[in-house]
């Protein structure tokens, strides 16, 4: 259900993660605003009457939303929401150069945070965001302390102990200049990973390679011949590529000498753990703990979104495995933004 004092814009919303947690949370997200072609359909199928605006935020006229929405300005129960990408402060090997154009998105939010001077402001990112020495994060926190947001509360996060089932450490914001609201309240246990996959869970046992042509999408990359012989000597429940490491056919030349490198890279999920931060490469057992901890083969699609904590009814709409992948690493996770939402309703 709605709760028609509060309406929200989603800047930067991908396919939905933000959207759908706040919409839980009985909050009207009226847009979301994003570049990707490709994340239209999967954000307006599951979240009908929440308008997607497919285009750069530096393109994007201040006045935009007035204008096609009637969005009204200082309107104290209207929330700005900037979870701008984040490759510039990932500790993520990537390309600098390409993460540059991200470096600055924070300070294209800012336009609409100064123009809309809404009630309230929530900004997610990564912990780089704060140590990275080029981060433009001082200038934002300095606009909103100058613009009358006397309430800030910000901090780094594992939101292992916020009801999503990853080590998954985000620095999160909230600004408001009507009242004080707090961050959510952190739990004293982690979600785990056997309380969310897993045939008890509805998962069915499948292969690599997989293909569920179903809404459901319990997809699996396919692997080589090669990976399968390495994913089957690697122990369930936690092991490694140490687990096949002196042998010569299945041992990696890059990783010869370097046991303490990359050692989450071919591993498998403990299932009495958090499963690691889900990427945009969670697809792959070559990008990290991405492998299932049973089964031979990396976790499926519906089984990343699952961590990311989507609904099992959301429909990704796209035309691959890595167009999926992408939408689904690169979300807020929907019950952390739910958590966030109702923080500002019941304060």
């Amino acid at each position: 259900m709605k709760n028609n004092k509060y309406t929200a814009i989603d800047f930067f919303c991908g396919g939905g993660g933000m959207t759908c947690g706040l919409r839980q949370a009985g909050i009207d997200v009226i847009a979301g605003v994003d570049f990707d072609k490709e994340a239209k359909r999967t954000y307006e199928i599951n979240n009908p009457g929440s308008v997607f605006v497919e285009t750069n935020i530096r393109e994007l006229e201040d006045d935009y939303f007035e204008k096609k929405l009637s969005v009204q300005r200082n309107d104290d129960n209207l929330i700005l929401i900037g979870c701008s990408p984040c490759q510039f402060y990932s500790i993520i090997n990537t390309s600098r150069e390409k993460s540059k154009a991200s470096k600055d998105l924070l300070l294209e939010f800012q336009r609409f945070v100064k123009y809309y001077n809404p009630g309230y402001v929530l900004v997610e990112n990564v912990p780089g965001i704060i140590t990275n020495k080029h981060s433009v994060l001082p200038e934002f926190l300095s606009f909103l302390e100058s613009n009358g947001y006397n309430y800030i509360e910000k901090d780094v996060i594992d939101m292992s102990y916020y009801g999503v089932p990853q080590s998954r450490r985000r620095f999160s914001l909230i600004a408001s200049r009507i009242k004080f609201v707090s961050l959510p309240a952190r739990e004293d246990k982690q979600a785990i990973l056997k309380d969310y996959i897993g045939e008890s869970n509805g998962f069915p046992k499948i292969c690599a390679g997989h293909k569920d042509n179903t809404n459901f999408n319990h997809t699996t990359a396919g692997l080589s011949d090669i990976n399968l012989k390495r994913l089957i000597k690697t122990k369930k429940d936690g092991g490694n590529r140490l687990d096949w490491k002196d042998e010569e056919e299945l041992q990696l030349k890059c990783f010869i000498g370097k046991d303490e490198n990359f050692k989450d890279t071919f591993g498998r999920m403990w299932w009495n753990r958090p499963a690691p931060t889900i990427t945009t490469k969670f697809f792959s057992i070559s990008n990290g703990r991405f492998a299932h901890p049973e089964e031979n083969r990396a976790i499926s699609l519906r089984e990343g979104a699952i961590l990311q904590t989507f609904p099992r009814s959301y429909i990704f709409k796209t035309n691959s495995i890595a167009s999926t992948a992408k939408l689904i690493g690169n979300a807020v996770p929907c019950e952390y933004a739910r958590r966030l939402g109702e923080m500002i309703i019941n304060k």
